[in-house]
């Protein structure tokens, strides 16, 4: 299972990936592929400023409906607009091609509370 060394994870299943004051933020190989086929990413948060942990979005799969958690406060920046026609991407390229958003992070110090690969591997048992 991958699980790349330069990201950030949280324990619901998101990565983070950070340049200066930007998050790039989509789910993780394990949480694509315990939801199964995806057939739905929405986020209706696009321009909203959130706490962390508030619900930015939902991922609909063939078996259940996942809320999205922001992992950091900000501001929602961007949405993967090539997600409404292709959800599937988010399980064929789930650190690349299928990130979900974007956000202006407001308080860097909430980074230090993102888990590193090893203890994100620790938490899934890989």
């Amino acid at each position: 299972m991958s699980i790349p060394a330069n990201l950030k994870y949280t324990k619901d299943h998101e990565w983070v990936s950070i340049e200066g004051d930007v998050a790039t933020v989509g789910i993780t190989h394990f949480a694509q592929k315990e939801l199964g086929d995806i057939v739905y990413v929405e986020v209706e948060t696009l321009d909203q400023t959130l706490d962390k942990d508030e619900v930015f979005g939902t991922v609909e799969a063939v078996k259940t409906v996942s809320d999205l958690f922001l992992p950091l406060t900000g501001e929602i920046i961007a949405f993967n607009d090539s997600l409404e026609s292709a959800p599937e991407t988010v399980n064929s390229d789930p650190y690349g091609a299928g990130w979900m958003i974007k956000i202006k992070i407001a308080d860097k110090s909430e980074i230090d509370s993102l888990l590193s690969d090893a203890a994100y591997k620790q938490l899934i048992g890989a």
